[in-house]
């Protein structure tokens, strides 16, 4: 992606004195061909606005592709959606799913805003109510979320879930419906090399609702947790070569959700270390009441395909799932798992670059990164903060950071007896120089630091 200087970023709004920027505020912002007017929540960057409409796990062979295709395959008479908007109401996002008034979630510094009405979604539960609210009562919806986050090789601030949910009626009709298929599951896992460890599927610390009869939370639990338990199968048992002897493992956690309860999250032992693989629990009334499908009672759970990705393919940085080199894409097939074989590693190039904060301001990581990447891009492997200092006399905030560029996928063309070549090469230390001078100033005239 090619760096872009100061005048082409999106002002990225903050809830501090508007003294705080040198650049204007433009009055609208244009999303997937949409225009947007902006206001003081206004905080979604052209690096995201370039991702909206990629979806990755819509392109044939892609390995979020084939995962997502791997999950359905599991639930074949479940709806399978991929198509939603990824814009969504904060009301869609947030109160729809009874996450609290002060949640962490609904800051700036965590979410992209468009405006203050507008926002784009971080979790495919934005789409919950909506999904049950129009009869569907078996789904699965995959879609790209968007959390603001710090850079490494395992954080990106889009990444991809697949959302599973089922509802019944909480009548007698519903629970023996709910029976017969956990008698069916039940048996399947019986005859399967599959070792669980598990918890109660309800305690004092999760507990059933209030408006649920306790017998019928039971039962959904117990449907969720026989569910995921064979999909887990379905996804890992043949990559560790599960046998009667060396079963699949699979653990459950107690956890808790603004969206369900009870609530659990699945780890799986892979290659000798347990991996935390997704959330769960039994949907909360209040989500069923705002679908308008009250006398429903169900479950609903959430995995980031990329995690998956990672750990099956054996990618080793989050990055490359957004690479156009060929080297990478010509690895993967639609429908098989194949273990990533890496073609380069480039040097790592490392530029400190450490400031003072005005009188009495801060600065989140998070408004740091998205600067960066606006910046440089997937050139920057990770950021690290390496000092913190107040000045004991002034009560001066100074900061470091130290900014990693290494480039996964370099290519430069060169002419050669008419002919254009394309050549494969590292990033050069003069080029990471450049970067980072960008960064400085983007970094001086956005947030009115002095250099130290």
């Amino acid at each position: 992606m090619r760096s872009m200087r100061l005048p082409e970023l999106l002002w990225r709004g903050r809830r501090v004195p508007s003294r705080y920027f040198s650049v204007q505020r433009p009055s609208h912002v244009t999303v997937l061909g949409e225009q947007y007017p902006t206001d003081h929540m206004t905080n979604i960057s052209p690096t995201i606005v370039s991702k909206l409409p990629l979806k990755l796990h819509t392109q044939p062979s892609h390995p979020l592709s084939t995962l997502r295709a791997l999950i359905e395959s599991h639930f074949p008479s479940y709806a399978h959606l991929s198509s939603l908007s990824p814009l969504v109401t904060p009301y869609q996002n947030f109160d729809l799913l009874s996450f609290p008034a002060d949640h962490p979630g609904r800051s700036v510094t965590d979410s992209y805003y468009i405006n203050k009405d507008l926002m784009l979604r971080t979790h495919t539960s934005a789409h919950e109510v909506d999904v049950f609210g129009r009869g569907e009562t078996k789904w699965l919806l995959t879609a790209d979320v968007y959390r603001r986050d710090e850079i490494d090789g395992s954080h990106y601030p889009v990444f991809h879930q697949t959302e599973g949910a089922r509802i019944v009626s909480a009548k007698a009709a519903g629970m023996k419906e709910i029976e017969e298929d956990n008698e069916r599951l039940a048996a399947h896992l019986e005859r399967s090399s599959i070792e669980i460890e598990d918890v109660p599927n309800l305690s004092p610390a999760n507990p059933c609702q209030p408006a649920h009869d306790p017998k019928h939370t039971e039962l959904i639990a117990k449907n969720l947790k026989l569910s995921l338990n064979s999909l887990m199968l379905h996804l890992f048992g043949e990559r560790v070569g599960a046998t009667a002897h060396n079963p699949l493992k699979v653990r459950w956690i107690e956890a808790t959700f603004p969206w369900t309860t009870p609530s659990f999250e699945v780890e799986v032992f892979f290659r000798g270390k347990w991996l935390e693989i997704l959330g769960c629990g039994v949907v909360r009334q209040a989500t069923l009441d705002n679908a308008n499908v009250s006398d429903k009672l169900g479950w609903a759970f959430g995995l980031g395909l990329e995690r998956i990705g990672m750990i099956l393919y054996s990618i080793p940085d989050i990055r490359l799932f957004w690479s156009q080199d060929p080297r990478f894409l010509s690895q993967f097939k639609q429908g098989e798992i194949t273990t990533f074989k890496p073609y380069s590693k480039y040097p790592a190039c490392f530029k400190d670059v450490s400031f003072w904060l005005p009188q009495g301001e801060t600065l989140h990581e998070n408004d740091f990164c998205d600067l960066v990447r606006d910046v440089a891009g997937d050139v920057v492997e990770d950021v690290k903060l390496i000092d913190d200092f107040t000045h004991p006399k002034t009560n001066r905030k100074s900061l470091c950071y130290r900014i990693n560029y290494r480039s996964m996928d370099r290519y430069a063309p060169v002419c050669f007896e008419s002919f254009l070549l394309t050549l494969i090469r590292s990033l050069s230390n003069d080029e990471a120089n450049s970067l980072n001078a960008q960064v400085v100033s983007c970094l001086q005239d956005r947030f009115r630091v002095e250099i130290r």
